[in-house]
């Protein structure tokens, strides 16, 4: 921020689902990541100005509050848990907020996330500027801290690298546990339910986002979340489902086959998906960018579509003319971390960014093709498949977070038959 800045970080509060009832409380990514600070209704406030380096503005203790509605860390928590140097009660915030900022040359503020605070804080500048004859100069600039922030956030340090390891390993223990009952006759939410199970049983809050489970035609459907069909011999079944823990978000794609084979077309297509994910896996290294990992992706899934008889032409005449786009519409990857679609930028001086080490990023190819296209092949109608791994630029390469989730088509059946008790 450098010398005499402040910064506010403004936390989520409780959002109502209705009537009286609240949706599952949230924190915001950026205030956890600087925080850790888990409970609603806080903001912090950060100084190189020489004051307290680090304030938290909190929910007091209430004991009747915390009968209803659970433990609050109060004044003495947010000092003793979480190190903040000061500690207020949220009431205050708009009272003492004039004192917090009257030293800073320069504020750091995301206008917009809280209207009351914006109003206090353009008030709070312009009474310094009324008071100038007595020394007091208001800030001159108010820089939104997400620049510097969401670049911290996109490199991810060893422990958060952990976490996303853990995160894995829960997700591919979910994914194998909706892989065995996926047969015939089964309905898409007794897999999601094997999956949040899971998700829970091993320590996780839940999903890092809605789960998909699309089997047959609804795996042609990108965002396909009603997950409410019966399953039926010889189909494919999208599963699109990871486990958020500790704020961090498992983000992974397989297709399994209902039933335990691959055959026939469903196979064909399988294998094209595939074949995509590692030429783009193998492009994937420091010095490389996403647009290029995502070119190559791209030709190896126009030569697999050609092969099939969806498309028609040379790879570049087709890559050229976007024309794989009606079965492959969504980019190959995007940043991973505390958000499923992480923050950070994708570009530097509208150049890509060269990948570094640190970066956490998915790769997730995929061919849907609709079950009324008269323009495919009538035996590929209404084949949906994604393949998808979550992946950490190393010095040297990358980690694949997902290498214990099988892809290999035998390997897969293989993994379906081995059928672990649920418990």
């Amino acid at each position: 921020m450098g010398k005499d800045a402040v910064a506010i970080v403004v936390g989520h509060d409780v959002v109502r689902r209705s009537n009286d009832s609240d949706y599952p409380f949230r924190q915001s990514s950026d205030f956890h990541y600087l925080t850790g600070f888990d409970h609603p209704s806080a903001v912090a406030i950060f100084r190189t100005d020489g004051g307290p380096p680090f304030t938290l503005f909190v929910q007091p203790r209430d004991r009747s509050a915390e009968t209803w509605n659970g433990y609050r860390p109060g004044l003495e928590g947010a000092k003793q848990d979480y190190d903040a140097d000061a500690a207020f009660p949220i009431e205050s915030l708009l009272e003492e907020f004039p004192k917090q900022i009257e030293k800073a040359a320069r504020l750091y503020h995301t206008l917009g996330e809280a209207s009351d605070l914006d109003r206090t804080l353009i008030e709070a500048l312009d009474g310094l500027r009324q008071r100038s004859r007595l020394g007091f100069e208001p800030a001159s600039e108010i820089v939104d801290p997400r620049d510097i922030l969401h670049e911290m956030r996109l490199f991810k340090e060893p422990g958060e690298v952990e976490i996303m390891r853990r995160a894995a390993a829960i997700s591919c223990t979910a994914h194998q546990q909706a892989a065995r009952i996926c047969r015939d006759g089964r309905y898409e939410y007794e897999l999601e339910a094997a999956l949040g199970h899971t998700f829970r049983r091993l320590g996780g809050s839940g999903p890092a986002y809605t789960s998909i489970v699309g089997g047959g035609k609804n795996a042609t459907i990108l965002h396909y979340v009603t997950n409410d069909q019966k399953l039926n011999d010889g189909d494919l079944c999208l599963i699109d489902a990871g486990v958020e823990l500790e704020g961090y978000a498992s983000d992974v794609t397989r297709t399994y086959p209902v039933g335990g084979r691959f055959e026939g077309a469903g196979r064909d297509v399988y294998e094209v998906v595939l074949a995509a994910q590692d030429a783009g896996l193998a492009a994937c290294r420091p010095g490389n960018n996403l647009p290029d990992i995502h070119a190559t992706t791209i030709r190896t899934l126009i030569e697999g579509m050609v092969s099939l008889g969806l498309l028609s032409g040379t790879v570049d005449d087709l890559f050229k003319s976007d024309a794989y786009r009606q079965y492959y519409m969504h980019g190959t990857s995007h940043w991973l971390g505390l958000d499923v679609h992480d923050v950070g930028t994708y570009t530097i001086k509208a150049k890509p960014r060269p990948l570094e080490p640190g970066m956490a990023f998915t790769m997730e190819p995929g061919i849907y093709v609709p079950l009324d296209d008269e323009k495919a092949p009538e035996h590929l109608r209404g084949i949906g498949v994604r393949i998808e791994d979550d992946v950490v630029v190393t010095r040297d390469g990358i980690e694949n977070l997902n290498d214990a989730i099988p892809k290999k088509p035998d390997d897969v059946e293989a993994w379906m038959r081995d059928q672990p008790a649920l418990r």
